[in-house]
């Protein structure tokens, strides 16, 4: 395997993390506009508690992620 390979596979894994991350990210803040809108928890209704704590576990660890990793993909604040 050579070089290119290996860095066109970790290219891929990295958009598949900020693809995500992402998702993520929007599932976190359309529930929390429906729990401060309507009061309704939408990602406990589906999953219920168990589960929706792992989801929350997770949305927290992919804000971290984009907070982090920030400034390099984004087009306005990363370096030109």
């Amino acid at each position: 395997m050579s070089m290119l390979e290996v860095d066109k596979e970790g290219g891929e894994r990295m958009k598949i993390l900020h693809m995500a991350s992402y998702a993520l990210l929007w599932v976190g803040g359309l529930n929390w506009g429906l729990v401060g809108l309507f009061n309704m928890n939408l990602v406990e209704n589906i999953l219920g508690m168990g589960i929706a704590k792992l989801v929350y576990i997770l949305v927290g660890v992919a804000a971290v992620y984009t907070v982090a990793t920030h400034m390099g993909e984004c087009k306005v604040c990363g370096k030109s």
